[in-house]
């Protein structure tokens, strides 16, 4: 029995050769094809990724970096990314973070938030990190997926408004405080002053000097402290809410004597000869913010406070300036700050305090207030031999000292 015939033996062999390169050649063509098509949806999502103004990175388990968008390089420009370990190219460390929402997402398999203050090319910034697991065809889980967000901007106006947010509500708390106390301190004074001025027909109907000396010495400490109480309430009033920062000629002794006193209270924990007061007797006009300035004054001597020893010593020293314009120095024999610090002291959330004890707001809105005034603040500290404030402020203009 013969054998069936084959499609070679009917068409020949070569005829079936080159039916199977063409069929090579189609199916080559349609994955070129599948592979352009790829490659536009990678580009097409890398160009979404791009769009995202957030730093987004895709990071192996072992902290390795596999991919970035185009916005890690807007913040991070002199850094390499791919296939660097994230703890280094992010933070400058040796080793993988402390607290990590990588490796907790990777424990936990779920997504993982964290807020973050680290330095970036000298400067803090405060990040909105969130870490959410990828996971590949089977389901298992293969990388993970870093958003970034740098949030500085939002938190330092937040913080600001709660600085705002926290005068002004002192500032009607003090207000409504001020006008009670104002009203009997005044009949106060006012029936202390009636006994005085009739303390010679008393003296007369006494018939005692010893008697009439006591009075006139009690009286007079009565109209003193009278004074001084009024001083403090006129010192609160200082800080009650306004509509708007106005500018207007002041002079800056005042302005200290306010917050000095406004600190007497704390000040009575300290030697009397703490506070060294070297002010001019003379000096310009500024135009300025009361209100806004004495905030400045007082966390200066609030970080001095905090940096001394009971037995330390503060100066508070102004002066003239050549150009017109005044001087403010307000220097420690403290602690010190030390040379790395120096650079960050007026920025956003940098505190060199404990944890608990301070958001870092404070220098920085003493630094954006000076700003706002045209003036400048500077500091020159040394560790361990303290620390030395200085902030100028121009003369206004048109008006003579």
């Amino acid at each position: 029995m013969k054998p069936k015939p084959r499609i070679e033996d009917l068409i020949g062999l070569g005829h079936t050769k080159l039916g199977f390169f063409k069929e090579v050649q189609v199916k080559m063509g349609e994955l070129r094809a599948s592979n352009r098509e790829l490659q536009r949806e990678q580009r097409h999502v890398q160009t979404i990724l791009d769009g995202i103004t957030d730093i987004v990175a895709v990071i192996s388990p072992d902290y390795r970096i596999r991919s970035v968008n185009h916005s890690f390089f807007d913040l991070y420009q002199k850094r390499s990314a791919v296939k660097g370990y994230c703890y280094t190219v992010f933070r400058d460390r040796s080793e993988p973070c402390e607290e990590c929402p990588l490796r907790d997402a990777l424990a936990t398999n779920q997504v993982c938030r964290q807020n973050a203050i680290f330095g970036v090319d000298g400067r803090n910034r405060h990040f909105a990190i969130t870490a959410s697991p990828l996971r590949d065809a089977d389901g298992q889980l293969s990388e993970i997926l870093v958003v970034k967000r740098d949030v500085t901007l939002e938190k330092e106006f937040q913080a600001q408004y709660y600085h705002a947010e926290k005068m002004a509500t002192i500032g009607l708390l003090a207000a409504g405080v001020a006008h009670e106390i104002n009203n009997p301190l005044t009949s106060i004074q006012g029936f202390a002053e009636g006994l005085q001025r009739r303390m010679a027909k008393l003296a007369e109907a006494l018939n005692d000097d010893g008697l009439r000396r006591d009075f006139e010495e009690y009286l007079d400490i009565i109209r003193t402290e009278c004074q001084r109480c009024s001083g403090i309430v006129q010192s609160l009033l200082t800080f009650s809410p306004r509509t708007t920062a106005e500018l207007s000629p002041i002079r800056l002794t005042p302005l200290i004597r306010n917050v000095l006193r406004l600190l007497h209270h704390k000040l009575k924990q300290y030697p009397d000869d703490l506070i060294d007061l070297q002010l001019a007797s003379e000096l310009p006009t500024i135009k300025g913010n009361a209100a806004e300035l004495e905030q400045v004054i007082l966390n200066l001597v609030l970080n001095a406070l905090a940096a001394v020893t009971p037995e330390g010593r503060i100066t508070i020293r102004t002066r003239g300036r050549h150009n017109g314009g005044v001087a403010l120095e307000v220097a420690d024999n403290g602690c010190g700050i030390p040379p790395d610090h120096l650079p960050k002291l007026f920025e956003p959330f940098f505190t060199t305090k404990p944890v608990g004890q301070g958001i870092g707001i404070g220098l920085s809105t003493c630094y954006h207030i000076i700003q706002a005034h045209g003036g400048e603040i500077n500091v020159d500290s040394l560790p361990g031999q303290g620390s030395r404030f200085t902030v100028r402020l121009p003369a206004a203009k048109g008006i003579q000292p």
